[in-house]
């Protein structure tokens, strides 16, 4: 009696297969052989280089940094001279792009979601007032923008015609002037207190989060850590006395004296990124306020919230989801673009590079340190805002 072959096992078709025809060798072999290619390319590359370089007598290292820089610096964040090594000088240079770009990120991004919430706006001169300015800002080249502005700060009157605006504040050719704010000795004491006002706020919202989650309400302790959050620095201010004085800035016969000067080619080269950026950023934070389903609206209509509790409890929260990723991307580009500032004087970092890589010699050498130096910058700020979109997404779900 013959009996119905049985079928093979999976493990044993596959240990059948030749190693030509296994899907999974295949692939790996693939992968191994781009890698090589890649490997040979650079090889090949870093060979003519440094073919290249010895045949012109330069050598690839890092000791100039150690030598004397030999040149000024305009702005300088941080103290230096021309004494200093370049080493210095390279900080300077990024200190000046971490300023801009931290300030420029702050300010573009309430723009952007100022932009972003009122292209919603069912306002008709607001919305087409809005979207004018995405669709300019968005259509022409930041270079063009940060040329024109600096051109717009180099026609505005002299020390002495410098326009007035409220709160002691000058515009004149020479940049912007604004109050210096000095710390008090009670400006220790109070400082701890803003710290602990956040720390009991953040608390205070981590125990009400517990507790909605639980099913239980937790309005209320939200509602007293924010009142805490403004209370206990408010408090502090008036009891331990004012932490913080506003030195202004006064005109005498050939300059202004006290306050704080914004040279025009920062203040040039921030209002271009910031209304540059923003304008991205608006587009990003109505996309993602449209992704928010209707249902959601509707509900919290029903509800009896108002517009902007509608927006700030319910349409926010949910599309921060979405706005996050894509925000993420700008503020790296906004970093990035600050290296526009050496079309119009401003010492940042790669226009600081450029004069270190002419005086030395070491060109190669200076712009891999450039290029490892925006890296790095990118990737923190990528790395924070990973966290902080994992934190969004946790709160979210």
């Amino acid at each position: 009696m013959n009996s119905a072959p049985t079928p093979a096992s999976p493990a044993r078709r596959h240990a059948t297969v030749p190693p030509w025809r296994n899907v999974r060798v295949l692939r790996v072999a693939g992968q191994l052989v781009v890698v090589v290619v890649v490997l040979v390319i650079v090889l090949v590359l870093l060979n003519n280089l440094t073919t290249a370089m010895a045949r012109s007598n330069l050598t690839f290292g890092l000791d100039f940094l150690r030598t004397t820089a030999g040149f000024e610096i305009a702005e300088t964040p941080i103290p230096y001279s021309a004494t200093d090594s370049y080493g210095r000088a390279f900080a300077v240079g990024l200190a000046n792009t971490m300023v801009v770009s931290i300030v420029g990120i702050v300010l573009a991004t309430i723009l952007g979601v100022v932009v972003g919430v009122a292209r919603l706006s069912r306002n008709w001169l607001v919305n087409r007032l809005t979207a004018g300015y995405v669709e300019i800002m968005r259509n022409t080249p930041l270079l063009v923008q940060l040329v024109l502005l600096y051109a717009v700060f180099l026609q505005l009157p002299s020390v002495a015609g410098s326009i007035s605006l409220p709160g002691s504040i000058f515009l004149n050719q020479r940049g912007l002037f604004l109050p210096r704010p000095e710390r008090e000795p009670a400006f220790g004491a109070w400082l701890g207190l803003v710290v602990l006002a956040i720390v009991v706020a953040v608390a205070l919202r981590m125990v009400a989060s517990r507790r909605e989650a639980a099913g239980r309400p937790g309005y209320r302790l939200g509602l007293v850590g924010l009142v805490a959050l403004v209370a206990i620095p408010a408090i502090g201010w008036f009891a331990l006395g004012v932490p913080i004085r506003l030195d202004p800035p006064v005109l005498e016969r050939f300059n202004f004296v006290g306050g704080m000067n914004l040279s025009p080619e920062f203040s040039a080269l921030l209002i271009g990124l910031v209304i540059y950026t923003a304008a991205f950023i608006g587009e990003v934070v109505r996309g993602g306020i449209q992704a928010v389903r209707r249902g959601q609206i509707e509900a919290a209509r029903a509800l009896g919230l108002t517009e902007n509790q509608t927006l700030r409890l319910v349409i926010f929260p949910q599309a921060l989801r979405v706005i996050v990723p894509p925000l993420t991307s700008q503020y790296l580009n906004l970093a990035k673009n600050s290296s526009l500032a050496i079309a119009i004087g401003f010492p940042d970092l790669f226009a600081v590079s450029r004069t270190m890589a002419n005086q030395t010699g070491q060109s190669v050498a200076v712009i891999v340190l450039v290029m490892a130096t925006y890296l790095s910058i990118s990737l923190v700020t990528s790395l924070l805002m990973n966290i902080y979109n994992r934190r969004v997404q946790v709160l979210e779900a």
